[in-house]
């Protein structure tokens, strides 16, 4: 072979594997202003990471803590130990917010009964909840790292007692996507004013901001600016969402910026829910023997009509529904201001899960009650001569209580137990991390395996911890 004939083949080689080269390059980037072009709808529904029990999960968080002593934990001991200083053995290495000095044991004035076959242990307080008792799971021994009410909900909703991570919500709607596409994915109703942690609960954090949860309002617009601007018709907001997709359908195929797509897709969903919306907030359409099961009222503002709401929004295929119900935070008044609280609650948390059950929606749809922390065994609110004329409870972080129902709950049980005083768990002992771990399993979805990459680490909703509570499980 001589050179001329070497040299051929080289340059026959070259131009073969770059003609290759260049079409790869050439077909990338086609596909790429293709993808850049029509992106991906970042929620679209996606398949669990194994077979899911629940579908959705509708989650009641009352703001400030509810006393598990005075609702959900009979403590005949701590009943007749009532007002006796507490024996130091017990506070040894405890941790309280706001009481000190003179501790004294703190019982109930509430009666408790037996309800339901399973014969589960419920306050007078709760008659409404009473009725469901057979299908709800309790557990007594919930327990978390924060002692004040802001890192505590932030600690419970996103795994981490500060700001900046992502919320439960954002996080299931990440793994699932949703199941419809006129309305948001995750929705948060509010009876009462924000929690200490404000809006945070149902932030994104460093997901895509596409995840965060959406705020649905009770009066005026339910979702704000989703009305038309006066003398706008619908034609003519149409056509300025069409402009500005074409704009963001630019930037987004020179740069690549997801957020891009988010805004595209929020503008999309935007449209869309100024016919959904109207009619889904319109309680009044329901048959009056549902409104008074819930004890709703078509125009109030109150957590019976969010409840109702609710279960409206998950009919129309929302993944996550967070209702939050405020002023539960009794340091003093307890003995008046808790039996008023559980009457704003009650009967509507009740009717939810009777109307879920009724329509077949109770078995893959999970319902979760309870709060950031507890109260503690201790009243709060003494003076100087030991004396309290309105005593209260302090944060109890160590043992307090929540429940669940549907979506693969084994209804009718007691999960866990506290000792004589309700300080601390002594069977059974789940923490916040264990709660979450549960419920994305519940989901179909692994919580060591839901992961996000951000700074150069794999971060999720249980950190490094949590596992399953198999023994909530049907």
């Amino acid at each position: 072979m001589n050179i001329t004939h070497l040299n051929l083949l080289k340059r026959r080689e070259f131009f073969r594997r770059a003609g290759f080269s260049l079409g790869s390059m050439a077909l990338a980037s086609l596909l790429r202003e293709q993808t850049f072009a029509a992106p991906k709808n970042p929620l679209a529904s996606k398949h669990p990471m194994f077979a899911p029990r629940a579908k959705r999960v509708i989650f009641l968080h009352m703001i400030g803590a509810p006393s598990q002593l005075d609702l959900f934990e009979n403590k005949p001991e701590l009943n007749k130990l009532d007002g006796q200083d507490c024996p130091e053995s017990l506070l040894k290495g405890r941790r309280f917010a706001f009481i000190g000095g003179k501790m004294q044991l703190a019982g109930t004035k509430f009666k408790f009964a037996r309800h339901g076959r399973s014969g589960q242990e419920l306050s007078q307080l709760l008659p409404h909840l009473s009725t469901v008792a057979d299908d709800i799971a309790i557990v007594k021994t919930l327990h978390t790292e924060e002692i004040n009410h802001a890192p505590a909900q932030m600690f419970l909703h996103t795994g981490f007692g500060r700001g900046g991570r992502p919320s439960f919500g954002s996080w299931v709607t990440y793994g699932l996507g949703t199941e419809n596409q006129d309305l948001p994915a995750y929705t948060v109703l509010l009876s009462g004013p924000l929690g200490g942690a404000g809006t945070s609960l149902w932030a994104n954090g460093f997901l895509p901001s596409v995840y965060q949860g959406i705020q649905f309002r009770s009066s005026g617009d339910p979702v704000l600016f989703l009305s038309n601007p006066k003398g706008q018709s619908q034609e003519d907001r149409r056509r300025v969402f069409d402009a500005v997709k074409d704009l963001n359908e630019r930037q987004l195929a020179d740069v690549g910026d997801p957020e891009i797509a988010t805004r595209i897709s929020q503008y999309e969903m935007a449209f869309k829910m100024q016919t959904s919306v109207p009619e889904l907030m319109d309680i009044a359409r329901e048959p009056k023997s549902v409104l008074d099961l819930y004890g709703a009222k078509p125009g109030a503002s109150s957590f019976a009509n969010n409840c109702l709401l609710a279960r409206r929004l998950i009919e129309r295929g929302v993944r996550v529904v967070e209702l939050y119900d405020a002023d539960w935070d009794h340091h003093s008044g307890i003995a008046t201001r808790l039996p008023a609280k559980c009457r704003d609650v009650d009967q509507a948390m009740a009717g939810l899960i009777t109307d879920l059950k009724t329509r077949g929606l109770l078995d893959d749809t999970l319902v979760i009650w309870g709060a950031e922390f507890g109260r503690t065994p201790l009243r709060q609110g003494i003076d100087g001569d030991g004396k309290s004329t309105n005593p209260g409870r302090d944060h109890h972080k160590d043992a307090y209580t929540m429940w669940l129902a549907g979506g693969g709950i084994k209804g009718g049980i007691t999960y866990g137990r506290t000792d004589d005083f309700g300080f601390s768990p002594v069977e059974n002992p789940v923490h916040v991390h264990d709660l979450n771990a549960t419920v994305l399993h519940l989901l179909g979805l692994d919580h060591e395996r839901l992961t996000f990459k951000y700074q150069g680490r794999e971060f999720r909703l249980t950190d490094i911890h949590g596992n399953v509570v198999k023994g909530l499980l049907a």
